[in-house]
């Protein structure tokens, strides 16, 4: 493991349908990292952004692409001032999250937050899904607009399948073997 990671800002990016689960397990690895990191650890959640940061902008998949960029930026100056950064954003063009990759560099983790359109309607506490498929909300994500899934994600959760403490539990052992986070094992003898 390189040492220097330990030490070095990286951004995870959760992306995924609305009710897929991105939030909640982005809690809980940001409950695990403040334990177990010395640096400091930010959330930014798509929902807050869009309402503080990028308040005014539509759904049109351009204004979408603009509030994902936008993510992108406050992520990437974050990072490189060694901030551990948890991005939770439906995100669901892959051409603005493959930008932010290589603007971001070594230290972007995609973690695409994968459960089916039906799963995340049935999790829907809001109702948008319902008013989705009724056509009263148009251009909703995995509904009436594309979701584009990633194809190459640093790691894949199937969260209609594992619970999000199971999930979280996995994206902490990615960071682990990617050297971002030290093993469990390895902090009781520090």
């Amino acid at each position: 493991m390189e040492s220097g990671r330990l030490e070095r800002g990286f951004t995870l990016w959760f992306t995924g349908l609305s009710g897929a689960g991105k939030t909640t397990i982005a809690e809980i690895v940001e409950k695990e990292l403040k334990r177990r990191r010395s640096g400091s650890v930010e959330v930014l959640d798509g929902d807050i952004v869009r309402t503080n940061l990028s308040k005014g902008l539509g759904f049109s998949r351009e204004d979408r692409d603009t509030n994902v960029l936008r993510i992108g930026f406050v992520a990437k100056l974050l990072a490189r001032n060694g901030v551990a950064v948890l991005v939770s954003a439906i995100s669901p063009y892959k051409e603005a999250r493959d930008r932010i990759r290589h603007d971001i560099g070594e230290g972007f983790i995609e973690v695409f937050v994968d459960a089916p359109v039906e799963v995340c309607a049935k999790r829907d506490v809001k109702g948008l899904y319902e008013k989705a498929f009724s056509g009263e909300i148009k251009g909703f994500t995995g509904v009436s607009d594309p979701y584009e899934a990633p194809s190459a994600a640093e790691l894949v959760l199937k969260t209609a399948e594992e619970g999000p403490e199971e999930s979280a539990g996995r994206v902490v052992a990615r960071l682990e073997e990617l050297g971002y986070l030290k093993p469990v094992e390895e902090l009781s003898r520090t």
